[in-house]
């Protein structure tokens, strides 16, 4: 989906998988841990699918959401048989949000509330978060630095503060994480 657009404001909360049945149904993989809020009949997703897809500038409204062998399969308005189905394969499912009206839970950010914050390392800036890749082990965040990007585990050992309010994060990264290494070469021959 090298085409694909993302929307300019909202939540990603889930990919369309593949076709199931004959009736319009698709295989949902959720990027949510509230399906219960997210994917409720009349939620309306607008679509991230490449330009030159039939539903590019659309959106679907969920008409219902069924569990088949605990996976999430989907039934959307207008989209009535296989074909359509198949169509919307590896769409990327989007809402908008007022954040400000969902619980705060402590430690817990939106992805687009961290990209764009500036990383701090003892003070200095040593780059800004570009992305948040979310891995089955842990979320790496994704820094551009002078030198090129930089991956950083999204852990409490080394993510110290995160200051959404003054754009920073505080990072206490392992030596060679953001510079190469002192050489021991030299050190060891000097005594």
């Amino acid at each position: 989906m090298a085409n694909a657009k993302r929307p300019e404001s909202g939540l990603r909360v889930g990919r369309l998988l593949k076709a199931h049945g004959l009736k319009g149904a698709i295989k949902v993989e959720m990027y949510t841990d509230d399906p219960a809020a997210r994917f409720v009949p009349g939620s309306v997703y607008t679509l991230q699918v490449p330009d030159e897809s039939e539903w590019f500038g659309k959106s679907l409204t969920l008409i219902e959401l069924k569990w088949y062998n605990d996976s999430p399969v989907a039934f959307f308005e207008g989209v009535t048989d296989r074909n359509a189905s198949e169509s919307l394969v590896k769409a990327i499912l989007w809402v908008d949000e007022d954040v400000d009206s969902r619980p705060v839970e402590e430690d817990a950010w939106y992805d687009h509330q961290l990209i764009g914050l500036t990383v701090r390392r003892d003070g200095v800036a040593v780059g800004t978060i570009a992305r948040v890749d979310h891995m089955p082990a842990q979320d790496l965040l994704i820094v551009d630095t002078a030198n090129g990007e930089v991956m950083i585990p999204f852990v409490k050992a080394i993510v110290s503060n995160v200051d959404i309010a003054a754009g920073t994060m505080d990072v206490t990264p392992p030596i060679g994480l953001f510079e190469e290494p002192a050489d021991d070469d030299a050190a060891s021959t000097d005594s």
